[in-house]
């Protein structure tokens, strides 16, 4: 299942998109008389259960949205943790010129840094080399501690596209990265959430990134140091994860920092980034 969250009367309204178009699921169920989680949150929470909900209501509805033109939400908007992976592709290690890691490297962002599909991310002051990181981007479904790489997965409730945009002179003004990468709009989701089931393997997904419709990364996860399956276990020994959490996948090789330092051209105002993720979906947001 494809969920997403808009704006609609000044609220954020959970949809689900199908060949047809959207489904505002609260004005569905209002109209077909029937109470169901109608936000994101209470979705990943109420998990299979709720999810078989939501089936009937795709199943009843003949009411649905044409996707242009909708102003998008982000498809977690308060997560407790946004947790990152640094240096997850050897590729990418590589070009960073940093030692390939032999546990995952963490870092965090904050809600504060959550943006949408198509939102325009503000540059700030005081910064200037911008860089781009797609990324797959795990969002859990149960709180999670201590579980066990085999059953890691089944702990996960979907996946959504992220774009990890970083500023490289912040990012390495001091051996921290957080302030580099923890800036506001800086963690771009989106636009679907896509159910964990409908995803399938997540070892085996193709993950691009354009800049100015010019390819700038390709590979697979199945390139990544440590799955999706490590990752979250591996957190879960230390931090306990709660349901909504995001966590960060890591990006592979092509980012402006793996460049010459002639070459390096950093992104600036005006710039257009987009991350596509197989059988996940495309985000897109505009620099400003």
């Amino acid at each position: 299942m494809k969920l997403l969250n808009f704006q609609r009367d000044n609220q954020i309204r959970l949809g689900v998109k199908t060949e047809q178009g959207i489904i505002d699921v609260q004005k569905v169920a209002d109209s077909l008389e029937v109470t169901i989680p109608s936000s994101m949150e209470d979705v990943i929470g109420g998990g299979a259960t709720t999810l078989s909900q939501l089936q009937t209501i795709i199943e009843k509805t003949e009411e649905f949205i044409s996707e242009e033109g909708i102003q998008y939400a982000p498809v977690v908007t308060k997560p407790e943790k946004i947790i990152c992976v640094g240096l997850n592709y050897i590729n990418h290690a590589e070009e960073s010129k940093m030692a390939i890691p032999t546990s995952p490297v963490l870092f965090n962002k904050f809600n504060n840094s959550l943006a949408a599909h198509q939102d325009q991310i503000a540059l700030p002051k005081g910064a200037e080399k911008f860089d781009y990181e797609a990324e797959l981007v795990i969002v859990i479904g149960k709180e999670t501690n201590n579980i066990s790489e085999q059953d890691a997965l089944t702990h996960v409730f979907g996946y959504t596209v992220g774009n990890d945009v970083s500023a490289r002179d912040l990012q390495f003004r001091t051996p921290q990265w957080l302030l580099g990468k923890a800036l506001n709009q800086f963690a771009p989701i989106g636009p679907y959430l896509v159910t964990a089931d409908e995803v399938g393997d997540p070892t085996n997904l193709d993950i691009k990134c354009k800049v100015n419709g010019v390819l700038r990364q390709s590979a697979n996860t199945g390139d990544m140091i440590f799955s999706c399956a490590t990752i979250v276990s591996y957190i879960s020994k230390y931090i306990t994860l709660q349901p909504g959490d995001l966590i960060f996948s890591g990006t592979p090789d092509g980012v402006i920092l793996g460049y010459p330092e002639d070459k390096q051209v950093w992104m600036k105002s005006g710039d257009e980034m987009t991350v596509s993720i197989e059988k996940i979906g495309t985000l897109n947001n505009v620099l400003t």
